[in-house]
């Protein structure tokens, strides 16, 4: 049984405008699909017209607050996860904290007065999806917030961590006081690539944290774009992932595991100088809703079983359940009791 607490979350807590779109609605908006950016000025106008010309619908959303939800789900222990991150004092920030305090989560959001909470579009065509993240207030989140007694509190009680790249763009000092924590204390700590801009653009902030990462989960297209931005002129994903897991560490109580995924092929795992392939659950054309949360969902049926002590294939099964059962509704949502044994 996982103990309450035992898993903290730290990130961007959006909520997701999910619609399908066409391939005009791409185009007028420079939307490329299976990809995840921030807003510029161009995308503002979307966000409306999203809502006036399709069918939408609202989930609560941003990726590390949607693993801690299907990792909390997959416990059903309630509290057993606990979430930290920043949204806006108005209707949306509401509904989110309703959400994720029903869904079990002890959330302690900071609530920002100046800016409305974070919205992502997310376009769905044909299946894939494209994330467009309008950060407002999620972007406000600072490491006061978190150095708070009842905050810190979550910090020290929790054995295991972890935050999407996404969080490095809002506070990476956040991210490393909690990261430094884990080191000094033998816990867990844990990020995700997230998408290929974090790897491009918030290269410095990654690689600051880089060494105290005991597990990185990616996908195949973000494992690439950290290759080419290494330098390393390979682009097979076998081999990046045992080159990041061989990347220096800052302390000697864990080894780094390397988790991949690979959408429908094979989940690929690195650790100590060897590589393991997994098959991931094959779902039909027909049943396939949106891949929106696919890899969120992965991650945290992963987290349901690591922090039960589970081995790494145990992780891995639960992580190909929970995004099996995501990708077959919309957003990432799931039915009411897992069926997972």
């Amino acid at each position: 049984m996982a103990s309450e607490g035992v898993l903290l979350g730290m990130g961007n807590p959006l909520l997701d405008i999910s619609a399908v779109v066409d391939d005009e609605f791409l185009k007028k908006y420079d939307i490329k699909l299976n990809n995840a950016i921030l807003a510029e000025d161009k995308h503002l106008p979307m966000y409306d017209e999203m809502t006036s010309k399709y069918k939408v619908d609202y989930i609560a959303g941003g990726a590390t607050q949607n693993s801690i939800r299907v990792a909390q789900w997959l416990l059903q222990v309630p509290g057993a996860t606990s979430y930290m991150g920043c949204i806006g004092k108005d209707k949306f920030g509401e509904e989110m904290k309703k959400n994720a305090t029903s869904a079990g989560v002890n959330v302690h959001y900071y609530e920002d007065e100046s800016a409305p909470t974070g919205t992502c579009a997310v376009c769905v065509v044909g299946g894939e999806r494209s994330l467009i993240a309008n950060l407002s207030a999620a972007n406000c989140y600072k490491s006061e917030h978190l150095k708070r007694p009842e905050n810190w509190e979550l910090v020290e009680k929790a054995k295991y961590f972890y935050i999407a790249g996404f969080f490095l763009t809002v506070s990476p000092e956040s991210i490393l006081l909690v990261a430094e924590h884990a080191a000094a204390k033998n816990k867990v700590f844990m990020m995700n690539l997230s998408a290929p801009f974090i790897c491009e653009f918030f290269k410095d902030a990654q690689e600051k944290v880089l060494p105290f990462m005991d597990y990185i989960f990616g996908n195949e297209t973000e494992a690439r774009t950290f290759s080419r931005v290494h330098g390393w002129e390979t682009d097979n994903v076998e081999e990046i992932a045992l080159k990041i897991s061989q990347l220096p560490k800052a302390s000697g109580a864990h080894k780094r595991i390397t988790v991949i995924t690979q959408g429908a092929d094979p989940v690929v795992v690195a650790e100590d100088g060897k590589v393991k392939l997994f098959p991931v659950i094959l779902l039909p054309k027909e049943k396939l809703v949106d891949t929106n949360g696919a890899g969120d969902a992965f991650v945290g049926g992963f987290l349901s079983q690591l922090v039960q002590e589970k081995p790494i294939e145990e992780c891995v099964r639960a992580g190909c359940y929970a995004a099996n059962a995501v990708i077959q509704r919309s957003g990432c949502t799931y039915p009411e009791k897992p069926d997972y044994n």
